[in-house]
């Protein structure tokens, strides 16, 4: 009877809806993780209640599949209901109310200050390009920024007599970013030998670039950060953990929330609240091991 839904459900999305065949393919997979659910839990499609399937979302998260999966699984089960309800096999829909997969949304990895010391300290400085990457590295932690915006910096962009970077972020919208001493004294250091680099190219405006004296690309930037942070012996980075650890780290010696998102660019400040989980979660940490009665 299960599967006889289930062909009636795609049927309706192919012939009524229009759906495409990958779309379709989709839908069963989805359905089949449903399917095994009920066969594991010895429950019947028709007999679901709302917590059979929170369980079967939690075991979705336990198996590994990531929110965004998870989401899509939810939206193909939902829809099953919602038509199984329509067609009069149901009187009350078991979905209505399940719970989004954002309450598991991952916390983002960062690193601690002793990590991002050695990520800073891993390009040799004494050469053109270390002292180039050094310099990213500096003002990436120093600003947060996205790598978009790191490699999408002109010189014009940068005032180091007060210590400030503008950057033009998502939808073009424009902010100041703080830079920090380290950071201008990095860069000062950098804009000495990018001249040389630059050669015969004096028209390029880009603040970082490559050997030919191009601007940096992102994926160049992505690998580089991935060789430092393996010669550094903190595992495989991305661009984005140094993003993190700078907000992180903000947070938890004493920033507040609507400076972080003003710095970061984030236009609705529930993107920055995923921070607070992160620096909540170091404070219970910190509680169990040295509170006597945790």
């Amino acid at each position: 009877m299960r599967r006889q839904f289930e062909q009636e459900f795609l049927n309706y999305l192919s012939v009524e809806r229009g759906l495409s065949t990958n779309t379709l393919v989709a839908y069963r997979n989805d359905l089949k993780k449903l399917a095994e659910f009920c066969e594991e839990t010895g429950k019947d499609l028709l007999s679901l209640q709302p917590d059979d399937l929170s369980a079967f979302v939690r075991s979705l998260h336990a198996n590994g599949l990531e929110a965004k999966s998870i989401a899509r699984a939810l939206v193909a089960v939902r829809g099953l209901f919602k038509f199984l309800l329509r067609d009069g096999h149901l009187k009350v829909d078991p979905s209505l109310n399940l719970e989004s997969p954002k309450a598991w949304q991952s916390l983002p990895h960062f690193l601690t200050t002793d990590e991002v010391e050695k990520l800073l300290g891993a390009p040799d400085a004494s050469t053109a390009l270390g002292l180039r990457d050094k310099t990213m590295l500096e003002v990436l932690y120093a600003t947060g920024l996205r790598v978009s915006e790191l490699v999408g910096l002109q010189c014009s962009n940068l005032n180091l007599d007060l210590g400030f970077v503008t950057v033009i972020g998502k939808g073009r919208k424009e902010r100041a970013v703080p830079l920090g001493a380290n950071a201008v004294e990095w860069t000062r250091r950098y804009l000495s030998v990018r001249a040389k680099m630059l050669g015969t190219l004096k028209t390029i405006q880009a603040l970082f670039i490559n050997e030919q004296g191009q601007q940096m690309t992102r994926q160049a930037f992505w690998r580089m950060i991935v060789s430092y942070g393996e010669k550094a012996g903190i595992g495989h980075i991305t661009p984005h953990v140094l993003r993190h650890s700078f907000a992180t780290h903000l947070l938890e010696n004493g920033a507040d929330l609507r400076s972080v998102q003003m710095m970061l660019g984030h236009s609705d400040i529930s993107t920055t609240q995923i921070y607070t989980h992160i620096t909540n979660e170091r404070l219970r940490e910190i509680y169990q091991r040295f509170h006597p009665r945790a």
